[in-house]
């Protein structure tokens, strides 16, 4: 994919993060539009995923990019084993590389704080996590998201 592509998903990405959104929400959302959804129901559906699904599971972000690769890659036939082994491949490569980028793809590792908790979230806050660090977890996701879309569509492109 052309960096110009790349910079317009980070930068939607980033931007509805900045405006509030949760990280799941603003990942998905940035490409709504290759998913075959509106980016309000891409906002409705990545709504219940940030902050590791509240609970410093997954990191949101991560999460926001893995509904992404489902969407454009998951299973939706039963006898399409092949659809299944290709989503099965990228959400393995996304996990790892997001892990191998940030140091984990643990929302409560990545924060050093239980999210689950008041203290945590108040100690998020006050060390200006989620305004710091978050955004910086939401441009990975983009980053080895786009990584990962690019390689797909190198594969895909040599079977042909």
């Amino acid at each position: 994919m052309a960096s110009g592509i790349k910079s317009c998903h980070k930068e939607k990405a980033l931007q509805l993060f900045s405006e509030h959104f949760h990280c799941s929400q603003a990942v998905l959302a940035a490409f709504s539009e290759e998913c075959g959804i509106t980016e309000e129901q891409a906002l409705k559906l990545g709504a219940c995923f940030g902050s590791g699904m509240r609970k410093g599971e997954v990191c949101g972000a991560c999460t926001g990019a893995l509904m992404v690769l489902g969407l454009l890659y998951g299973q939706s036939n039963k006898e399409d084993l092949e659809s299944r082994m290709q989503a099965n491949r990228v959400n393995e490569a996304m996990m790892e590389r997001f892990s191998e980028k940030c140091g984990s793809y643990i929302c409560n590792e990545l924060l050093g704080c239980d999210v689950r908790t008041e203290q945590g979230i108040q100690y998020a806050r006050d060390h200006h996590l989620f305004t710091e660090l978050c955004p910086k977890m939401v441009a990975a996701a983009v980053d080895v998201l786009e990584e990962i879309l690019g390689e797909e569509k190198q594969k895909n492109a040599t079977y042909r």
